[in-house]
């Protein structure tokens, strides 16, 4: 199925035009959400808790429903509640927590046939309010239908983020079948890995919030300017069998690899592996989202900062200089040289999984780049931070602000999965570090300055 993968241009078309295709995108969104639990043999899997440090499945299955009541109601776009206990039990606790601040809060939540029927008559009130809500082109964020559209994109990113919670899922709970395409073109062989040249230049981001071209979260907006020196890029992203080889060499038991706060992470998990590697009598397989196939050392690893960072010191005595993860602004000027949005990647639903990283090539001055859109998610070392004149939506002013803290780093580029505003070059999308997001790496040698803490 052909997915519709980017935002909605919120400048061209008539009044009516635009109706439609909100509705077609919200549609498309809200059952996609729920599509995603299919893959559960019985519902009441949706009780499990994947990963410790989060809410079980009910909670995402019920809360991309209430955030478009509540954001309605704080926008006084409507005052109607369609059961304010839900609205409450399904609003709070979505960031993911950390083993020293963890919550056993217990929560009376409600069945998966009342959450459903919620769900139900909220998509109903959304269809209504597309249909019959007044508001001017462009949209911009002062417009109510600015909030419908925060609604199916806040969807998109719980799209994503379920699918990997599903994916730490016991997968006994799970329906074998391929509700969703995979793409099966793993192979024992991986390439070469190597450093090429990025040319200087400028990287330059600008949204202006009373005309966007494209819906766009708070942090996106504003100026942004920073001059980039030629600097060398890994060419793939780091793939399963190149991260194999710190693996084998003992990677994560040489503590001096690790960073301060990746040794308790370290300390906590007893990591020894990628957590979606799964070893069995000496060999080792990948988890997918609903399968385990044996490990396909030609697809992008998936891993967590710490991670990333141990193996780009290991990778730096390995070559005998520095390497590291790329900056926020390294990554742009990366993507600007390819022309990386132009070209076709592995991004909103081509596929359920990775596909080889030297697959979606990306080229500029003879030099071929790979992945610098879609596959995975790419950490940065940026820390989230505001560009200048930075300033909250009103009706969603905790979006970004509580990852103002040092401890969410930046991931650019977008996923397999990803969808609507994550598939843009502005987006700007940041997770604690112990975070597992569908997310990889490529590494840089560089001399450019880089920003290593909020302030």
């Amino acid at each position: 199925m052909q997915y519709i993968k980017n935002t909605i241009n919120l400048e061209n078309g008539t009044i009516e035009e635009k109706r439609e295709e909100i509705r077609e995108y919200f549609l498309q969104t809200y059952e996609l959400d729920e599509k995603l639990f299919e893959l559960l043999k019985d519902k009441d899997a949706l009780y499990e808790q994947p990963n410790k440090l989060r809410h079980p499945l009910i909670f995402y299955y019920g809360h991309t429903a209430t955030f478009f009541m509540n954001k309605f109601n704080v926008s006084k776009i409507t005052t109607r509640r369609v059961n304010k206990s839900y609205e409450s039990i399904f609003a709070i606790g979505v960031d993911e927590m950390s083993w020293d601040d963890l919550n056993d809060e217990n929560y009376e939540w409600p069945t998966y046939e009342q959450s459903k029927d919620y769900r139900d008559e909220v998509k109903s009130i959304v269809l209504e309010l597309i249909d019959t809500m007044e508001f001017t082109l462009p949209i911009n964020w002062d417009s109510p239908m600015w909030v419908v559209l925060m609604g199916i994109e806040h969807e998109n990113i719980h799209i994503e983020t379920s699918s990997v919670l599903l994916r730490e899922l016991n997968i006994d709970f799970l329906k074998k079948e391929e509700v969703f395409p995979y793409s099966n073109e793993h192979s024992a062989l991986y390439p070469f890995n190597e450093l090429l040249e990025v040319k200087a230049g400028e990287v330059l981001l600008q949204k202006d919030r009373a005309n966007p071209k494209e819906y766009g979260w708070d942090n996106e907006f504003s100026f942004h300017k920073a001059q980039i020196k030629e600097f060398k890029a890994s060419k793939y992203l780091v793939s399963n069998g190149e991260f194999l080889e710190f693996v084998k060499e003992g990677g994560y038991s040489k503590l001096h690899y690790f960073s301060k706060d990746g040794l308790k992470w370290l300390d906590f998990t007893q990591a020894k592996h990628p957590t979606f590697w799964v070893l069995k009598d000496g060999q080792y397989s990948l988890r997918e989202i609903n399968r385990e196939i044996p490990l396909p050392l030609n697809y992008p690893v998936d891993i967590n900062v710490y991670e990333a960072e141990a193996f780009c010191v290991y990778k730096s005595e390995k070559l005998g200089f520095e390497v590291r993860l790329p900056s926020e602004d390294e990554y742009y000027r990366l993507n600007d040289y390819v022309k990386a949005q132009e070209c076709e990647a592995n991004i909103g639903l081509e596929h359920f999984n990775q596909t080889p990283v030297d697959k979606y090539k990306m080229s500029a001055d003879g030099k071929e780049f790979y992945d610098v859109v879609g596959n995975v998610w790419q950490w940065t070392l940026t820390p989230m931070y505001p560009f200048d004149d930075f300033e909250a939506h009103r009706a969603y002013d905790d979006f970004t602000t509580p990852t103002f803290d040092d401890r969410h780093a930046l991931m650019k580029g977008g996923s397999f999965i990803s969808l609507g505003n994550e598939t843009l070059r502005s987006a700007r999308y940041a997770f604690r570090r112990h975070f597992f997001q569908h997310a990889g790496f490529r590494y840089v040698q560089s001399d450019n300055e880089y920003r290593r803490k909020l302030n």
